[in-house]
């Protein structure tokens, strides 16, 4: 029998909403600024160059490739230096980009269900990536929201989940993280002690080699009826 749910913790990209377009479209704004704002540089390097140049970064300070907001920084700042522009274009070049970047379109049962999940629990969120539930509208939902860089680390790392649970301060078992990745969001909340929730948008079949999350749903709205279920309502 689990234990009763005292707060709901959520992953953002592909859980809220669909991430590969968002990515998409911030990467084609960031490169129409660049054409006009540096074109020295966007003429030196293209989008996979620049791809490579935040390997180059991971792999210099592997103590930060879990913060994906410092290696694109860090990225456009070498970038622009070896193009001939000052530093300081790399933090607006990468604002340009985190604009685009939080400018999403939840999935339609998004918005309606966490209103409602809020209502009975807190929620928080918990995100390997660089988007802000308040940026993307979403925040009044939300007492709290957590990314890799501030956690030390990413998902499945301890230490992520180490930190939610400091804020939340709740006991893991009373805590269900729900989001899309199998080894990120399940196994990882699992192994440190909380609740898991597999949200299978496109009917995946479970990875055989991980152990399965304590709840599978195709969406949020499947979500509420197991939250509300478990809750006695």
């Amino acid at each position: 029998m689990p234990s009763p749910l005292r707060a709901l913790s959520f992953d953002l990209d592909n859980t809220l909403w669909d991430t590969p377009p968002v990515l998409l479209r911030a990467e084609a704004v960031l490169r129409a600024w660049l054409e006009r704002e540096a074109p020295a540089l966007a003429a030196r390097y293209d989008g996979a160059a620049l791809a490579r140049l935040r390997a180059e970064v991971a792999a210099a300070a592997p103590a930060r490739a879990h913060d994906l907001s410092y290696l694109r920084t860090e990225a456009l700042r070498r970038a622009a230096l070896a193009s001939g522009y000052a530093a300081p274009l790399a933090e607006r070049a990468f604002g340009v980009f985190l604009t685009a970047r939080n400018d999403i379109v939840p999935f339609a049962e998004v918005p309606g269900a966490l209103a409602r999940l809020a209502r009975r629990l807190p929620l928080y969120a918990l995100s390997n990536g660089n988007a802000c539930v308040w940026r993307v509208g979403l925040g009044r939902h939300f007492r709290a929201a957590i990314d890799a860089a501030m956690a030390g680390a990413a998902k499945p790392d301890p230490r992520s989940f180490a930190r939610l649970l400091a804020v939340a301060a709740v006991p893991a078992a009373t805590l269900l993280h729900v989001g899309d990745d199998a080894e990120a969001d399940v196994a990882g909340a699992r192994a440190a002690g909380l609740q898991s929730a597999w949200v299978n948008r496109s009917g995946e079949p479970w990875p055989a080699a991980l152990p399965r999350a304590d709840l599978e749903v195709a969406d949020l709205g499947e979500l509420v009826v197991e939250v509300e279920r478990r809750l006695g309502t």
